[in-house]
């Protein structure tokens, strides 16, 4: 059984910064994709970056140069570092890692989400 903890949401100013972070333990293997997810109220829940276990990023554009993920496969941990955060980025957000099984299947965990509140 896989298990996510995430930890870093809170209340910060629009232009301010929060930094996100989530351990995975479990059986998670050596070929996975560890990434952060959010959504807003009302609203459908978004990708917002990913990284591979070679080191590969996927961002959404909505966060291109503002948001930074990183991972640390020694630690089983992932971070997201987001800069000059605007209202909009108002959210829960949370940490998934697919992990790839034999045959292409693979197995989706999640989070439980932390609240991202971007506000004056």
């Amino acid at each position: 059984q896989v298990q996510l903890v995430e930890s870093g949401g809170g209340l910060v100013q629009p232009g301010g910064s929060l930094r996100l972070s989530c351990a995975a333990s479990g059986s998670i293997g050596s070929s996975n994709v560890m990434g952060w997810y959010r959504q807003a109220p009302g609203k459908q829940r978004d990708l917002v970056a990913t990284i591979t276990s070679g080191g590969s990023t996927n961002y959404a554009d909505s966060v291109k140069g503002r948001f930074t993920i990183s991972r640390d496969n020694a630690k089983n941990t992932v971070h997201l570092l987001m800069n000059s955060l605007k209202p909009e980025d108002t959210a829960v957000y949370y940490c998934n890692i697919r992990v790839f099984l034999l045959r292409d299947a693979f197995m989706d965990y999640w989070g439980k989400g932390t609240l991202v509140t971007v506000s004056a």
